[in-house]
């Protein structure tokens, strides 16, 4: 008997010692079982996340084409956008306030995180040329981004801007800045997406320059003022002059945040498929694995009992 009992330990020892290192070292199949099923929700959720962004980005199209046509006379007085890769801002007065143009919600690729790395190469080239740089940012997430990094240079931050843009929000950005002194800089520097198509955007950066000046200096010469009042009209001109620049720049932004959202939503739901193909190989394998280690012991059982 006792001889029996030590070959029935000894079967059993290999067994448990192996349970142990699977409860160490490995899933267990209901713990595979939960990570598929909350995969699956992800993937539930990232894909309706890309249809709300298809849904909207429709909308940002079509604003956005109005904005370009709304906006054509501005690049007639202070000249059209420019790429920011390559750009060395030497073109850029002594004090310059510097505008990006990021978003307040995440998931959206590197809409915010490019516009903040050309803002921050703006800021060091004109450090670099002994010029100031000041910097007013709209969006969340680009004002948590440059805070770390550069927060002596922000004067101003626009947040939790929400709803639909518009020229009524273009607006009221611009009499914020207004009111927090833009006319004291030299130019205005705006830092925003441009809208390719679907699948590309671009930075670009539009520079807005005061109208000032004497002699041959003095801006518009080309036109008569009646009354003679042009310093008021000049005034209200340069006003308007930059809400149009930052309505055309929002609705730009907002085009490219949808489209890019929409891409990165497309290939989180790709990524959640294969993941689940994956811990379903997986989980099938531990399955197995469970049924033939049930089958060995009762095969070893019987043996046991026979002998």
């Amino acid at each position: 008997m006792i001889g029996i009992a030590a070959q029935h330990v000894a079967r059993a020892a290999p067994r448990v010692v192996s349970r142990a290192v699977i409860a160490r070292g490995m899933a267990t199949e209901k713990q595979i079982w939960n990570q598929i099923q909350s995969t699956k929700n992800i993937q539930k959720i990232t894909s309706s996340m890309k249809m709300v962004s298809a849904a909207k980005l429709k909308g940002d199209e079509s604003r956005r084409l109005t904005a370009i046509s709304f906006n054509t006379w501005a690049a007639e007085l202070n000249g059209p956008a420019k790429p920011c890769e390559d750009a060395t801002y030497d073109e850029l007065p002594e004090k310059t306030l510097i505008i990006p143009f990021c978003s307040d919600k995440g998931l959206c690729g590197g809409v915010n995180s490019f516009i903040t790395r050309n803002t921050k190469t703006c800021i060091e080239a004109l450090l670099a040329q002994g010029k100031v740089a000041d910097v007013a940012i709209v969006g969340d997430k680009g004002r948590g981004q440059l805070k770390r990094t550069h927060a002596e240079h922000i004067k101003l931050s626009m947040t939790e801007v929400e709803g639909v843009r518009n020229y009524t929000l273009a607006g009221a950005i611009a009499s914020e800045l207004i009111a927090n002194g833009s006319g004291d800089y030299g130019a205005v520097v705006l830092m925003y997406n441009e809208y390719v198509n679907k699948a590309t955007y671009v930075q670009m950066y539009k520079v807005i320059k005061p109208f000032s000046g004497e002699g041959e200096d003095e801006p518009l010469l080309a036109y008569e003022f009646e009354p003679d009042t042009k310093s008021e009209v000049l005034t209200d001109l340069q006003e308007y002059l930059l809400t149009s620049q930052i309505f055309h720049s929002l609705m730009d932004g907002a085009a490219a945040e949808q489209a890019s959202r929409m891409t990165a939503m497309e290939n989180a739901s790709r990524n959640a498929g294969e993941m689940i193909d994956s811990l379903t190989l997986k989980y099938n394998r531990a399955r197995q694995s469970r049924i033939t280690t049930e089958l060995i012991e009762i095969i070893s059982g019987a043996a046991a009992l026979e002998d």
